[in-house]
């Protein structure tokens, strides 16, 4: 008996006490929600009068108003695009990656979980119910297939939403809130342009937030389960799902100051960046205009004028593709890949603040060099047509030979021989291919190319000596790894057990 009456005393029954009475309201909002949109859906089904007259009068007036605002109409392309597929998928397979890296593959497996239920959702109901979208005097912007729920509004509040609730715990409490209502605002808006934009009606926005709200719901209450099941107790929605994982899910937990003396680093930068601008301008201007009948005349005539005479179709495509790897697209998908993984593995602010300031540092003096010295092209077919920009320097040989030197820089202290001289070989292999593709599709002359290594070098240069984007290594940091599958199985079987 006496026994009996201690397992009788060990069942968690306060945790339980406090999940019931804490996810009662929540269950009622999924339920309300469900209802809600199995409510709308049939009444869009059945063109219910009142609800036909409200979207269609809306997407009309709506489309009035806002097409003759053509500033207005960028900016709602803008927010509509935080709410697409290619950003939530980004968004949502980066925070996986990060949660496996950080050893929390409970969270991770919840982001899956939830953006596959959203993917699944929109294309299915969109399928069933077969809603054609509205049709409006000006198209501001393209959307194929149907209407009806909006996968926008949908996915927005699934992604943003189960993100908030996973990286939550991390941020501190008087931040949790204001962070709550800025997520809300984000997918509001972005609900908003697809009604703004005339690709949905208002019952499509509304449909996906029920919908979402009701899928993110179920999502978050089978995560509170898994968790009292486990024995772990059941936490306000305040402190996110697993508060436990607050420091391993924190982007720097360990890192008190990313640069240790902030002023004087932004005085510095300042100074070398006008510095920097002054020697590309000068060195810009002399090859643009103060070079004729010198060699480097010679070789900036003959060489682009060499390689329009050897052009092939074939040649034309290889060029093109390899073109792009400096375009603006693919050198931000490398940035954007490589930093959330540099937090993840590294736990440190530090070397992200260094690739930042060397691509924004690029951008911005390639842009004032080129719109300083407005070097005219090669006198040549240019094969990508007219360009906003001058010639001078070559904006994609030194966006990528940045991009990719800074990456080496980083890799190099931190990681094996392989890793690291791969990392070498690629800020050789890809700013060689870049600028000579440029070249031959005569959009560049060679001295162009210099001028880009120019600015690759002083500018890498001076951030290095500036943030020191490696001296978390000579403090001892060491790096999180990747766990692997029997890793995670471990981790879930001890999870199950407590």
């Amino acid at each position: 008996m006496s026994t009996e009456l201690e397992r009788t005393r060990r069942v968690p029954w306060r945790p339980l006490e406090h999940f019931a009475g804490r996810s009662l309201a929540g269950l009622l909002l999924v339920v309300g929600c469900g209802l809600g949109f199995g409510l709308l859906l049939m009444l869009v089904r059945v063109e219910f009068g009142p609800l036909y007259d409200l979207d269609h009068g809306t997407a009309q007036e709506l489309n009035r108003i806002i097409s003759e605002q053509g500033p207005l109409v960028t900016v709602l392309q803008a927010i509509t695009d935080l709410g697409g597929r290619p950003i939530m998928l980004w968004l949502v397979t980066v925070a996986v990656v990060g949660l496996l890296i950080r050893r929390q593959p409970r969270l991770a497996i919840y982001l899956v979980v939830a953006g596959a239920g959203a993917l699944f959702l929109d294309p299915a109901l969109k399928l069933i119910v077969g809603r054609l979208r509205p049709a409006v005097e000006v198209a501001l912007t393209g959307s194929a297939g149907n209407s009806f729920p909006s996968g926008h509004a949908l996915g927005s509040l699934v992604a943003y939403g189960a993100l908030l609730l996973v990286f939550l715990p991390a941020l501190a409490p008087r931040w949790r809130r204001p962070a709550i209502w800025i997520v809300a605002t984000v997918v509001f808006l972005i609900g908003f342009t697809r009604v703004a934009l005339g690709v949905h009606f208002i019952s499509d926005v509304i449909g996906g937030w029920l919908l979402g709200l009701a899928w993110l719901g179920v999502t978050a209450y089978a995560f509170r389960l898994w968790r009292l099941e486990v024995g772990q107790r059941v936490p306000h929605l305040i402190e996110g799902l697993e508060p436990e994982a607050a420091h391993e899910i924190a982007p720097a937990p360990d890192e008190e100051k990313i640069l240790p003396k902030v002023r004087l680093g932004i005085a510095e930068i300042i100074t070398g960046w006008v510095l920097v601008f002054g020697v590309l301008f000068a060195f810009g201007m002399l090859v643009s205009y103060y070079a004729d009948d010198t060699f480097v005349d010679t070789v900036d005539t003959a060489v682009p004028r060499w390689f329009a005479e050897h052009r092939t179709p074939a040649l034309d495509d290889f060029s093109h593709w390899w073109s792009k790897a400096g375009d603006t697209h693919a050198i931000l998908f490398v940035s954007l890949v490589f930093c959330p993984l540099v937090l993840a593995v590294w736990r440190r602010w530090r070397p992200v603040v260094f690739l930042a300031l060397t691509m924004f540092g690029e951008l911005t003096l390639f842009l004032a060099t080129a719109r300083a010295v407005d070097r005219p092209r090669p006198p040549v077919e240019n094969l990508d047509g007219p360009m906003p920009t001058a010639s001078f320097p070559s904006g994609h040989i030194a966006a990528t030979m940045c991009l990719w030197v800074a990456i080496a820089v980083l890799l190099w202290p931190r990681t094996g021989r392989l890793l690291r001289w791969l990392a070498v070989a690629a800020a050789v292999i890809m700013p060689l291919g870049v600028a000579v593709s440029r070249m031959y599709r005569g959009m560049h002359h060679p001295s162009d190319l210099v001028g880009a290594m120019l600015l690759t070098g002083l500018w890498i240069g001076l951030l290095y000596w500036v943030v020191r984007p490696n001296a978390d290594v000579a403090a001892g940091n060491e790096p999180a790894t990747l766990p692997d599958d029997d890793t995670v199985s471990a981790e879930l079987e001890t999870a199950g057990r407590r």
